[in-house]
């Protein structure tokens, strides 16, 4: 296999009470502005930045994560992960995380858009220990095509296995083939265009916790198709069905902050870039 495309590597540490980046390295077509501190919790924000607008044929991408003990970061991205036509080989993404007791993430990327002819897979293996806290996110969005058709891509392949002290305690594959199967049925897309997937990890995240939360958020009376799962670990997945980005990102966006502000007290936080 051929040199990475894009690589970077961070790790976290906790100083006094403010997140600070011990190690940092990025490399080829991965930037990493310098980060923000949205509120006085000392929680660090960085945008990761692709100078190259979008993804093409072969690229390779991987980034690692480290937290060390009560390090909180939110990692998002500077806009949306374009897919371009991929004739020769897929594009490839690798994510590792790892997170020690007591530190806290928030991933919360921009959409992934997939073109026409694009063909794109994406690993992300997180390793967390009891005692840290996860909020990850990611929204699947049909790009345009010039004769209009909605899911004119080849292929969509999101996995993700997380580890709790070192045991696998959930796997999740979302693979779309419009070419194979029909995306628009009953099982698949059930009509709608987007897909959102939003997983909450962390001890706080009891049954009464959610019940709350799907209160707190009208999750029932939102656009689209909803569903709410408990996870075997202390956690939940929210799934949605919808018919824009932006349906989406204001639900999740309403988790983010509900959960931000009831397991840590912070102030609701707003990712907007434009």
């Amino acid at each position: 296999m051929g040199e990475w495309t894009g690589t970077l590597r961070m790790k976290a540490e906790n100083r006094g009470g403010r997140t600070v980046v011990t190690d940092l390295y990025h490399q080829g077509a991965y930037k990493v502005a310098r980060p923000i501190y949205p509120d006085h919790s000392g929680q660090a924000c960085y945008y990761v930045m692709n100078p190259g607008g979008g993804y093409v044929d072969g690229d390779r991408y991987r980034m690692s994560v480290e937290l060390e003990e009560g390090a909180e970061l939110l990692i998002t991205t500077q806009s949306s992960t374009k897919i371009y036509r991929t004739p020769g080989q897929p594009v490839l993404q690798t994510t590792e995380i790892r997170m020690k007791s007591g530190s806290y993430l928030e991933w919360l990327p921009d959409p992934i858009i997939a073109y026409r002819d694009a063909r794109y897979r994406q690993q992300t293996v997180i390793h967390m220990e009891r005692g840290a806290s996860l909020i990850s996110a990611e929204v699947i969005t049909p790009g345009w095509s010039p004769d209009g058709t909605l899911f004119a891509y080849k292929e969509l392949s999101l996995k993700s296995e997380l580890y709790m002290d070192r045991e696998l305690v959930l796997h999740d594959h979302m693979k779309l083939c419009p070419e194979s199967r029909p995306l628009s049925g009953l099982g698949r897309m059930d009509g709608h265009t987007h897909f959102g997937s939003l997983f909450v990890i962390g001890e706080q995240a009891t049954a009464s916790f959610c019940s709350a939360l799907t209160e707190a958020v009208q999750l029932e009376e939102q656009a689209g198709k909803i569903g709410l799962s408990e996870l075997i670990v202390p956690g939940f997945a929210v799934r949605m069905l919808a018919d824009s980005t932006q349906t989406i990102e204001r639900l999740f966006g309403r988790i983010v902050n509900y959960t931000r502000e009831q397991w840590f007290g912070k102030a609701p936080v707003s990712l907007r870039k434009y």
